[in-house]
């Protein structure tokens, strides 16, 4: 059996009794320093240890979200209006869209971006519009020319006044005028202003009174609007909206449009309050326009993956656009491309968050508005250019997440053009992308640092504490030197004399 006294001989930390050691005052600074240094090197260990550590590399992109990437947008144009606002698609593939509404809603805005009512709904657009015969010179003049002078006080005179908003060099104005005529005619013979008075038709021409069809945020042509006791404004459950006419442009249709708006009138309705009954009108054929001048246009639309314009402007099938008159100033409340991240896989990657969302939004609060002084045919254009990134997390060697997110840098313009201005959107994407992943730290490697960061203080402090006690013990070895020698000198004078 091994005793005790055999384990000790192999122990390499054998103590000096105390009795034997003398503490000083150096040797106490210098083991408050080397405590301190431990401390401070841990803590420094500990933070690198940590934090998170990343490569950054730049690859061909490897997109696992296919072949589309989606585009989320909220933009607010002060001065164009919902009735006619557009949001087109279009690509170097030849992908053509045009008017898309599945994916994108319209609200009403006054100038200072204040929502005026409910969400717009445009109605069917692949409804093609039916008009009258083209040339025809005895329609002659039925309707009332109507001027900033007598369109007041006309059309609180009468229950009802069915307006044609247009301008002489519009080709659908010119389309419809014929049948309007004709139909105005009927309807005069029909009710009498003088006798009957519960319906006239007039019109306004946008060329000589700009500033009354800028009054009723007139923005197309032709417009035909529905005025009840002076008004065209609507008031639903809060919604306030423009009563306007969408159907068919024939005369038989202009004409059993104003027969279903007479028939709910009495003849004395003049003297009495007026009440909207009209509403069953069958079809599309009224629909309300907003009230505002005004739009906010939100949503999404899917894209491919190849550079290509997201536009939006003013369009129809049936009316013309004046496009000095068009201004497209916009504000941008919020554009992003691809997947939003979820908050909550976000309060789980905190530790990456400083490599995500740089150049996420940069346009997000941004306005471009068109200068008044030039503010004719003048269209925005922004370019963009995307680029992919890529993070990948590790809370262990085996586990790891995938973070992807889309960012781009932008560049806008303000563009004299001889076209219907526009807002237009150009985005590219880049072929490559940017790979972020976590480096795993492992934590034999820290125990080693922390070992080495120990060891190597108190080595380095044993050595300093040498230093300090080295003149010392040099003095005690000449005292000794010079005693033996002086015994020296005196045993060889002894052994002489003997």
């Amino acid at each position: 059996m091994i005793s005790s006294s055999k384990i000790k001989s192999v122990d390499f930390y054998r103590k000096i009794p105390r009795d034997l050691t003398e503490a000083s005052l150096s040797g106490a600074g210098l083991s408050i320093i080397a405590a301190l240094s431990i401390v401070f090197l841990f803590g420094m260990e500990l933070s690198n240890y940590l934090a998170v550590s990343t490569s950054t590399s730049v690859i061909v992109d490897r997109s696992s979200d296919g072949d589309f990437l989606r585009i989320d947008f909220n933009i607010s144009f002060p001065a164009l209006s919902c009735e006619f606002a557009s949001v087109d698609l279009s690509d170097v593939l030849g992908t053509n869209r045009l008017n898309i509404t599945k994916t994108v809603r319209k609200f009403p805005i006054d100038p200072h971006l204040k929502s005026t009512g409910s969400e717009f709904h445009s109605g069917p657009i692949s409804e093609i519009i039916k008009h009258g015969d083209e040339v025809d010179e005895e329609y002659g003049e039925g309707s009332i020319s109507l001027t900033a002078h007598n369109f007041d006080r006309l059309s609180h005179e009468h229950p009802i006044l069915v307006v044609n908003f247009f301008a002489p060099w519009c080709y659908w104005s010119n389309r419809l005028k014929p049948s309007w005529e004709k139909a105005s005619k009927i309807i005069r013979e029909r009710y009498d202003p003088e006798m009957d008075g519960r319906i006239l038709m007039g019109n306004v021409d946008c060329t000589e009174e700009g500033e009354l069809c800028r009054r009723h945020h007139i923005q197309g042509y032709p417009s035909i609007r529905i005025f009840r006791k002076g008004s065209d404004v609507r008031d639903d459950h809060g919604h306030h909206d423009h009563e306007s006419y969408y159907g068919n442009r024939d005369t038989d249709s202009l004409v059993a449009t104003m027969e279903t708006l007479v028939a709910t009138i009495r003849l004395d309705s003049q003297r009495l309050p007026l009440e909207n009954k009209s509403d069953n009108m069958t079809g599309n054929a009224k629909r309300p326009a907003p009230v505002a001048g005004g739009c906010r246009i939100e949503g999404f639309v899917r894209v491919k993956k190849v550079p290509g314009n997201l536009v939006i402007s003013a369009r129809s099938g049936a009316h013309s656009f004046d496009a000095s008159q068009m201004n497209m100033s916009h504000v941008i409340s919020h554009l992003s491309f691809g997947k939003k991240i979820s908050p909550r896989v976000m309060s789980d990657l905190k530790r990456v968050m400083p490599y995500l969302g740089g150049s996420h939004d940069k346009l997000d609060g941004r306005a471009y508005i068109s200068p008044h002084d030039s503010n004719e045919n003048v269209t925005i254009e922004h370019y963009l250019q995307i680029v992919k990134t890529e993070v990948i997390t590790r809370s262990s060697s085996y586990e790891h997440k995938l973070v992807e997110e889309y960012e781009y840098t932008a560049h806008s313009s303000l563009v004299q053009s001889l076209d219907i201005p526009v807002a237009k959107f150009h985005f590219e994407l880049s072929p490559m992308q940017v790979l972020i992943e976590e480096n795993p730290k492992s934590f034999s490697h820290f125990i080693t640092n922390l070992c080495a960061i120990i060891g190597g203080v108190f080595t380095v402090s044993i050595y300093y504490s040498l230093f300090f006690i080295l003149p010392s013990m040099v003095s005690i070895l000449k005292i000794f030197f010079v005693v033996n020698f002086r015994l020296q000198e005196y045993w060889i004078q002894f052994c002489t004399t003997q």
